[in-house]
């Protein structure tokens, strides 16, 4: 499984052009797949906070990538603003994202079938962000 990452430093992957060719170079592409955590992509310069910028985003890495490599998503606020290159998670709405862009996360069809997996840092508050996810379906 190959995660995006916020490009810090020298990290490859913060790129949907490098992701696509990492899965270029694997033999057997039927054991790959692609998890999009949403705050290194943010971090990362991919725009997700408006619905016009987040449907963008997500039809270039259907362009790139292929959205059939998606195989799941971290689910996750980020502390540090677009194109920062930092990754820092936060809780749902306590970060830089806005709390739309959960709601087109969790009302988009093409997310329906693979795992949104919360990763946000304060495990008190999981309950309540796993159940404010739910209620945006």
């Amino acid at each position: 499984m190959i995660e995006n990452t916020a490009g810090q430093g020298t990290n490859l992957g913060h790129e949907f052009e490098q992701i696509a060719a990492i899965i270029d170079k694997v033999e057997d592409k039927s054991r790959i797949g692609v998890c999009i955590d949403t705050a290194h992509t943010l971090a990362s310069g991919y725009d997700i906070c408006t619905m016009e910028a987040f449907m963008d985003t997500f039809h270039k890495f259907e362009t790139i990538v292929g959205i059939d490599y998606l195989k799941g998503m971290h689910i996750n606020d980020s502390k540090k603003a677009l194109a920062t290159r930092v990754d820092r998670h936060e809780s749902i709405g306590k970060g830089c994202m806005g709390m739309d862009t959960f709601k087109f996360i969790m009302t988009d069809p093409r997310f329906d079938e693979i795992p949104l997996i919360l990763e946000t840092p304060d495990d008190s508050l999981w309950a309540e962000e796993i159940s404010y996810l739910y209620s945006l379906q």
